[in-house]
């Protein structure tokens, strides 16, 4: 009898849904149904209008707002509420002709170049650009592997030839994409001052290659990308909230596009244009340590118009445009003034260099073409630059130690300073000859480095002073928290204690942070922090558990400040801050400034704490004001970008000159990604496989995705609403379905009890104050006969602070599961809305599901889910940690009180860490006990950006 072979049956997503705006492709009838489901809870958003339309009635920030979310039929409107924002009057973005004429504002777009809806060029369909796309972005397959993939196609259809002959031909296809295409240059530059004959030194006669593209196409290639048309500001904007005050959030609401808009309107020709602030960022990289330390030095560019979100989210608003030259000497010589001068000429030089082909349009305006369709005229102007703080202090010609920002010494950086400004600077040459006394006189004194000009010297409208952007990542993160404050815990213990007591503290501290119960996109540290590899990814997962950690070991006033810093760092990493917020802010601060004495006082920071990167904490209120909401600037950004910039492009190449390998596969990626957004915007990428093959956004997750009970969800592009949870696709299918064997099964006797008092419940919600546990089983409804149980359920909410999606939304997967990846059980914890008019976690509750569960009563489904409640402990939150206390609500026999809710009560998964003590943990203590074994717990709002703003 011949062998049997098994192939599953192909079934394609090719029935498409019917509502607006939606691109899914469902498999089944099935499927479309449960698919609808989204849209019939969640309404969509309306189309952002026309910039130079009048206001809509409705306001932008309503999915933050509250209120009648979820409700059929109901759409949101994106705009503004009248008076609440106020847009420059000069440079306001006025539509003009090609020719720089300007048109009213209700003039439509002039038509697009005519093209036909089948023309894929440089490819023959859109199959193969989505197979290409594939191929050469996500799975990265070697030239190798294409040609042996083109082999066994044209084998597997021999009538037919593949669609690419091989990988050149893939290449070739890529590279003849010509849609605004912005071609690498380079230059050379070398040390020019006259070299002694015995001068050997091997810098001195070296020539240095730098690579870009030109700043100003780049900056129109944004402007005029469609990806971008709801996303960008077209002219400088003050918004103000219902009460009248200011809130900050994108970059053109900050006061510094609109003093710089106000500037540039002293010339009546510029009157109507659009400010677009070129923003810049750099920072070295090292793509392998292991082959001999390969350092590349990014330089990336943005525009000021774009949304924070967008810029975040890259979506080709952040571009690479250039790899400055990174001089390097022996031993010998790295230390010299002369090399590190010449090094820093060369930093300056490069860019000064570069963004020359934008001085022109700083002072006259340019007719540019937007992603809308319509022209108008620009003028450029150079903005922030992201940088960490050693370039900073490279950007801004400062000596280390000092600050870029403002002129306190560096004895003292939270004493008396004025603001750094290139006027003060001036005035220091021109008091101070340039002789090497005066030259050392200025290092000294006011922290200045006279022998090279910062690359803005010359620019209009630009101090260097001025663009210095906040670094969330390097200053607050990976600076004051990693590397200051965990550090300084560490050597108070080992000065109090005997060096064995401190050891075993620290491991205990570890054992507690290991201990911790997960939680959605938390980070766990199996071993505590004993780790030597530190990234920006750990810190952050650190700063979400460390304080409750080390309660017992440290004096209350070391936990305040951690908490009065914690507290800083979440409020100034907030999407939209306002005048709340800024005072929020600025406590914060103080209350961190008085609180960490104790380090100095214990002797662990005898000489104070002048510190670069903790006194850059008191400018960031004023930083607000000017750029908007920290998160748009942030570093993190640009680190982000190497991966896709310069670390896989690297290890893609030959590693024989790797620059120019690296420069032509992000110039391919460019094309591919330039290409999908033109598709796209001409309604071309429509079909099933549009939906199917991987987006040019892979970090995101669609919410109409697969439902894996062990997929761990994050940002979603696709939903902007204030939040849902719903069930698990799937049910468990190998559990019983009448109550009384489910309860007997899961050890829940209480579950038909449970079920039928909720039903009683939901007949009387006439009846205030109803204890339906007090209510005789013989006056309930009768429990079902079927239910049906899940592992999980997806919570949907808007979240923008976090790793969101454009719109705000996130997703997490709340779970009541007896063996999670086949160890222990995971039961989490949520929030339930209890009193909408109540601030912060005075309107919430805290339970812990053990079990979510449909059944039908009465032709009604319900969504239900078996809790335990936690009560809170005292009327404030804890005063030394920040944190609400809660205890699990015991019966009088000890038990935890059993409670069955509607899944709509549920807000979102909450994160609660024991309440540890003084005494060491068992070393073999596992965290998934955590949530059984302790008398007292913190809800911890530092688990995530969106649980600090609702329990704050």
């Amino acid at each position: 009898m011949p062998r049997q072979t098994y192939q599953k049956k192909f079934k394609p997503k090719n029935i498409p849904c019917p509502y607006p705006g939606c691109k899914k492709f469902c498999t089944n009838s099935g499927g479309l149904t449960q698919h609808m489901r989204i849209h019939q809870t969640f309404p969509r958003r309306s189309a952002p209008q026309p910039p130079d339309s009048p206001p809509s009635p409705a306001g932008r920030h309503s999915p933050a707002g509250g209120g009648d979310a979820g409700l059929d039929d109901m759409e949101w409107e994106p705009l503004e509420l009248p008076g609440r924002i106020k847009r420059h009057p000069d440079l306001n973005g006025r539509i003009c002709d090609r020719n720089g004429n300007f048109l009213s504002g209700n003039s439509p777009p002039p038509p697009p170049e005519p093209r036909a809806k089948d023309d894929y060029t440089p490819y023959k369909d859109d199959l193969d650009f989505h197979l290409a796309d594939l191929l050469y972005r996500k799975v990265q397959m070697s030239a190798g592997d294409i040609d042996a993939l083109m082999q066994i196609w044209a084998a597997k259809h021999p009538d037919s030839d593949p669609p690419f002959a091989d990988h050149t031909d893939l290449y070739a296809t890529i590279d003849a994409t010509d849609l605004d295409h912005i071609p690498w240059q380079s230059f050379e530059m070398c040390y020019n001052l006259p070299i002694p004959p015995d001068d050997s030194t091997p810098w001195k006669r070296q020539k240095y290659t730098v690579y870009f593209r030109d700043p100003r196409l780049v900056l129109r290639s944004q402007l005029a990308n469609p990806d971008f048309k709801a996303e960008m500001d077209y002219a400088p904007k003050q918004v103000f909230a219902r009460d009248g005050t200011r809130e900050y959030e994108d970059f053109m609401s900050g006061n510094w596009a609109w003093n710089q808009a106000t500037q540039i309107a002293k010339d009546p020709k510029t009157h109507g244009a659009v400010f677009v602030p070129f923003i810049a960022g750099s920072d070295k990289t090292t793509v392998s340590v292991a082959t001999g330390q390969n350092d590349y030095y990014p330089l990336y560019a943005s525009n000021g118009l774009v949304h924070n979100n967008v810029r975040r989210a890259h979506r080709n608003a952040v571009t690479l445009i250039g790899f400055l030259a990174i001089p390097k000497t022996d031993r010998e010589h790295d230390k010299s003034v002369e090399f590190r001068t010449f090094r820093r000429n060369l930093f300056h030089g490069s860019l000064k260099y570069i963004l020359e082909p934008l001085r022109k349009g700083m002072t006259t305006p340019e007719v540019a073409l937007f992603g809308d369709g319509h022209y108008r005229r620009v003028i450029y102007g150079l903005g922030p630059y992201i940088a960490d703080y050693p370039e900073q202090v490279l950007l801004t010609c400062v000596v280390q130690g000092w600050c870029p920002r403002c002129t306190a010494t560096n004895k003292n950086l939270d004493g008396e300073g004025g603001r750094r400004t290139k006027a003060h600077t001036q005035r220091l040459f021109e008091a101070l000859e340039a002789d090497a006394l005066n030259h050392k006189s200025i290092w000294d004194q006011y922290g200045v480095i006279s022998d090279v000009l910062p690359f803005t010297w010359s620019f209009p409208r630009a101090d260097i002073h001025e663009l210095i952007s906040p670094d969330l990542l390097h200053q607050i993160i990976k600076g004051t928290f990693k590397d200051h404050l965990v550090t300084w815990v560490g050597e108070y213990l080992q000065a109090i204690h005997t060096k064995k007591r401190a050891a075993q503290i620290m491991a205990d501290i570890d054992r507690r942070i290991a201990a911790v119960p997960p939680f959605p996109g938390l980070r766990r540290f199996p071993e505590g922090r004993n780790f030597k590899q530190w990234t920006g990814d750990d810190s952050k997962a650190l700063m979400k558990v460390y304080l409750p950690a080390i309660e017992g070991y440290v004096p209350p006033q070391m936990l305040r400040a951690f908490s009065a810093f914690l507290d800083f760092c979440y409020l100034v990493r907030r999407n939209v801050i306002n005048e709340a917020t800024l005072a929020a802010i600025n406590d914060a601060l103080a209350r961190y400034h008085h609180e960490r004495v104790i380090f100095e006082e214990s002797g662990v920071c005898p000489n104070g704490f002048s510190l670069p990167r903790q006194h850059s904490l008191v400018h960031y209120p004023y930083l607000i004001t000017q750029f908007g909401a920290p998160n748009g600037l942030c570093s993190s950004i640009t680190e982000s970008k190497h991966i896709k910039a310069v670390k896989e492009p690297w290890r893609r190449s030959s590693r024989h000159n790797a620059l120019e390998q690296m420069l032509t596969i992000n110039d391919r990626l460019d094309k591919l990604a330039a290409a999908r957004v033109d598709f796209t915007e001409r309604g071309m990428l429509d079909g099933p496989a549009a939906r199917q093959l991987p987006s040019a956004e892979p970090h995101t997750v669609s919410a109409a995705g697969r439902d894996d009970d062990d997929e761990e969800l994050g940002a979603t592009d696709e939903l902007q609403f204030l939040g849902e949870v719903k069930l698990a696709r799937k049910h468990i299918r190998n559990y019983p379905t009448s109550p009384d064997a489910l309860g007997d099964y899961l050890k829940i006797p209480m579950l038909p009890a449970l079920i039928r008092r909720y039903l009683y419940g939901l007949e009387h919600t006439d009846e205030i104050d109803l204890d339906v546990s007090t209510i005789a089983l013989e006056d309930c409804p009768d429990a079902p006969r079927k239910v049906k149980c899940f592992p999980s359920a997806v919570a949907t909410f808007y979240a923008p602070s976090d790793q969101s999606g454009l719109h705000g939304a996130m997703r997490e997967r709340i779970r009541a599961v007896r063996s999670w990846r086949g160890k222990a059980s995971r039961y989490d914890c949520v929030y339930v809305e209890a009193d909408a008019e109540q601030p912060g976690f005075r309107g919430l509750l805290a339970a812990r599901v053990l079990l979510f569960l449909s059944f039908k009563h009465r032709g009604t489904s319900h969504e239900c889910a078996v809790v335990t409640w936690f009560s809170t402990i005292g009327r404030e939150a804890c005063e030394d940690t920040g944190l609400w206390m809660v205890e699990p609500d015991l019966d009088g026999r000890g038990r935890r009180i059993h409670d069955l809710i509607s899944i709509d009560s549920i807000l979102r998964s909450a994160h609660l860490i024991p309440v540890f003590g003084d005494t060491f943990l068992p070393r073999r203590f596992k965290h998934s006990d955590s949530l059984d074994s302790f008398k007292a717990y913190y809800i911890n709002k530092y688990a995530d950006h969106h649980s600090h703003e609702i329990a704050f």
